[in-house]
């Protein structure tokens, strides 16, 4: 065989490796000694920052205003899961359009579906998301403690060196959303029952209302891939007749089409529904605010609530 040949050959064979995920491809860019953790949601970053602390360094791929239904990665974000040390994401079919990418990848990166620890009992299965349980489980506060001690335990396996540390992070988060799941109790009972029904635009809200007592109204469906019809808007607006409902709810993540079409239509039946504000749901607030970490999304989201719908106006 001709140099030339050789050559040609060996080009061809570093090719394929490099393709078919050789260790060359698999390398992580730990390059600053520590862990490197992509997570898929604003929350699940947000929980990784705080029990990895300093070892940890946390990308989260869809940062405020994304919509997780809808959100398809990026060659930028291909990038980073293939170089992750840890790959963090919901499960439940939240991710619904990157389901075959993280797949792919958990053939060799360590890829962990942050909710496969809640037991099956807890979670919801409304008969509008074809079968699938409800992915929206970080609107029940103690639910979100079972995601805390996932991470916290795939920190300590991925990291055997501080895992010790990880886990006493973890059990010390748990202790805050301990107390927060009482507080948000204890907000709501403060809304006149009759008042206590959180309308939005898709039903993302549904382990909320089941945690704390609300009735949730959802126009469209679980996932915000399908969009609302006649007969949705029809059935939010006799719901707030009614109840003489005070308000409606805008979503940070989710168009407002559909919230304007029912306020119209309450207008054209003599009854006036306001925005009461806007609510965090599928994403947090911007990096650096206090909405931009979980324990402040639901601390705002409750205080919104409580502002419109309760009598005293407090």
């Amino acid at each position: 065989m001709s140099s030339k040949n050789s050559w040609f050959l060996l080009g061809c064979l570093l090719m394929m490796g490099m393709l078919c995920g050789c260790p060359q491809s698999r390398q992580s860019s730990k390059k600053d000694g520590k862990m490197y953790v992509v997570a898929t949601t604003g929350m699940l970053a947000d929980a990784a920052k705080v029990i990895g602390g300093p070892h940890v360094r946390v990308d989260g791929l869809m940062g405020p205003g994304v919509d997780p239904h809808l959100y398809k990665a990026t060659a930028a974000d291909t990038r980073r899961l293939a170089t992750a040390d840890l790959i963090l994401y919901n499960g439940l079919h939240l991710e619904g359009k990157m389901q075959g990418l993280l797949k792919k990848m958990a053939r060799r990166r360590h890829v962990v579906a942050c909710t496969d620890n809640i037991p099956k009992k807890s979670l919801r299965k409304p008969p509008s998301f074809q079968g699938y349980h409800d992915p929206h489980v970080w609107f029940d506060v103690s639910l979100w403690q079972f995601v805390v001690r996932r991470i916290g335990e795939a920190f300590a396996k991925a990291d055997k060196a501080h895992a010790k540390e990880y886990r006493k992070r973890a059990k010390a988060y748990e202790e805050k959303l301990i107390a927060l799941h009482k507080w948000v109790k204890t907000q709501v009972s403060s809304i006149p029952t009759s008042q206590r029904i959180l309308v939005t635009s898709h039903d993302a809200f549904g382990y909320f209302g089941q945690a704390y007592g609300v009735k949730v109204v959802g126009i469209q469906g679980i996932s915000t891939v399908a969009e609302a019809g006649v007969k949705d808007v029809e059935r939010v607006v006799d719901l707030i007749m009614k109840s003489k409902l005070k308000a409606i709810f805008v979503e940070s993540s989710v168009s407002e089409k559909s919230l304007k079409a029912v306020m119209q239509a309450c207008a054209a039946r003599g009854h006036v529904v306001k925005i009461g504000g806007s609510l965090f749901s599928d994403a947090m607030g911007a990096e650096g605010t206090v909405e931009g970490t979980y324990l402040g999304m639901v601390r705002h989201n409750v205080k919104t609530l409580k502002r419109a719908l309760a009598s005293d106006k407090k």
